[in-house]
């Protein structure tokens, strides 16, 4: 068998920031550290990006992307399952990043680029979601006035993009450990998807049901008042 190539450094630079990023908070993270956790000099990553912002910047362009190339799909969802699929990998997505969730309001503060760019995203994820919505409705899934379709996409966005926020607030020592995450992105996905059970049809509103059920061994699903 053919050796396989060697991956670039640069590549296997990024993907050690973003897993000490994930870990210990962007702003805990040095360029020392990144350079230790590689083995390789801080010369050598000062060569590949000269500055942590870089770094920074580089993390947020791949998830930008990864991110938009999902999104696409919201108006391909025709159905509660369809939904639930669409909605779990962007919360997948959005573990893989997880550090961006986690320190956003820090990193939004100091760092003056992102801030188009996360708005940017924003609008995306609101965009797709109001596909979904024209989506299912136009496939019978789902009866939404016009008027509270705008609203109950922006809860969507807001429930989708803070919900690892939520899940850290409630147990910071345990919620963003890799253990933890099947069953926080589980929770997620169905309380963004509970935001449409009172517009569903009674047939998909059933089936939405019947898949949370069918999750709560993986995931406690969790009552709200």
């Amino acid at each position: 068998m053919p050796k396989k190539a060697p991956r670039r450094t640069a590549e296997r630079i990024l993907e050690v920031t973003l897993a000490l990023f994930n870990r210990f908070g962007a702003p805990n993270v040095s360029t020392t550290l990144i350079a230790a956790e590689l083995g390789i000099s801080p010369g050598n990553l000062y060569y590949h990006y000269p500055a942590k912002d870089e770094l920074l910047g580089a993390l947020f362009d791949r998830y930008a992307q990864h991110m938009h190339e999902l999104l696409d799909a919201g108006a391909e969802v025709r159905d509660v399952e369809d939904a639930w699929f669409f909605l779990h990998s962007l919360f997948e997505r959005i573990w893989e990043y997880r550090f961006l969730y986690r320190d956003l309001n820090d990193l939004l503060s100091n760092h003056r680029r992102l801030e188009q760019q996360v708005q940017q995203v924003l609008q995306a994820k609101t965009r797709a979601v109001r596909d979904m919505l024209a989506s299912l409705s136009a496939h019978g899934a789902l009866q939404i006035d016009p008027r509270t379709a705008e609203p109950t996409a922006t809860s969507m966005v807001v429930v989708l993009s803070w919900w690892l926020s939520y899940e850290y607030a409630r147990a910071p020592r345990d919620a963003l450990e890799p253990a933890a995450a099947q069953a926080a992105l589980l929770r997620g996905a169905h309380h963004v998807l509970m935001l449409l059970a009172p517009y569903l049809v009674l047939a998909q509103r059933e089936h939405l049901l019947a898949l949370v059920a069918a999750y709560a061994g993986a995931a406690p699903v969790t009552q709200t008042t």
